[in-house]
């Protein structure tokens, strides 16, 4: 039986030999992604064998950005995973398991984490192989450093996703109104906790 200490780095060694085979598009540079998001749970059954049952993935979780929950209990989170040699993992968790979504230089001229944001929100997820579905979520949880960043963040992905309707129904309002930047920050209020 290993111990827990050398669990984590097998696992490390494991996703550093996966992030390689990662590839870069334009529109994604300096991302870097899988050709679909990669399960953490088949490359930790990999690297452990016998032992994977006893690991916990939640102990490589650095930061989580968002997390998101619905009044019927699913959730969904997106969280951050280091690497050495500089790269940081963008991982996803859902009760069903645990995603590799793509990397990205800590050192890069360009902000990795915001750009993910953006392409995130700008495709609903597609960009990295998720799709999002259901209404808005009714709890939000998030590390992003401004308010207005989370609402922009928010605006583009329920546009994107047709969202329009359901975020003016949670947020209290049912009538078209003007600018739908208030009726997302409206239910982002009421969702924020």
């Amino acid at each position: 039986m290993i111990g827990r200490r050398d669990q984590k780095v097998r696992v490390l060694q494991a996703l550093e030999g996966a992030v390689r085979q990662f590839r870069t598009r334009e529109t994604l540079w300096p991302l870097r992604v899988p050709n679909e998001p990669l399960v953490l749970e088949t490359i930790v059954r990999r690297a452990l064998e016998h032992e994977a049952a006893r690991f916990d993935i939640s102990t490589l979780r650095s930061r989580t950005v968002l997390h998101f929950t619905w009044d019927d209990g699913a959730w969904w989170e997106l969280w951050m995973l280091p690497l050495g040699a500089g790269i940081k993992l963008f991982c996803d968790s859902s009760p069903e398991e645990s995603r590799i979504l793509a990397s990205g230089r800590r050192d890069s001229e360009v902000d990795t984490e915001r750009l993910f944001l953006e392409l995130l929100a700008e495709s609903a997820g597609e960009v990295f192989g998720i799709e999002i579905s259901g209404g808005p979520p009714s709890r939000v949880r998030s590390s992003l450093d401004t308010s207005d960043r989370l609402l922009e963040f928010f605006v583009h992905l329920f546009e994107v996703a047709h969202m329009e309707d359901d975020v003016r129904a949670a947020g209290g309002h049912d009538s078209d109104a003007t600018d739908f930047r208030e009726d997302v920050e409206r239910w982002l209020n009421k969702a924020v906790r």
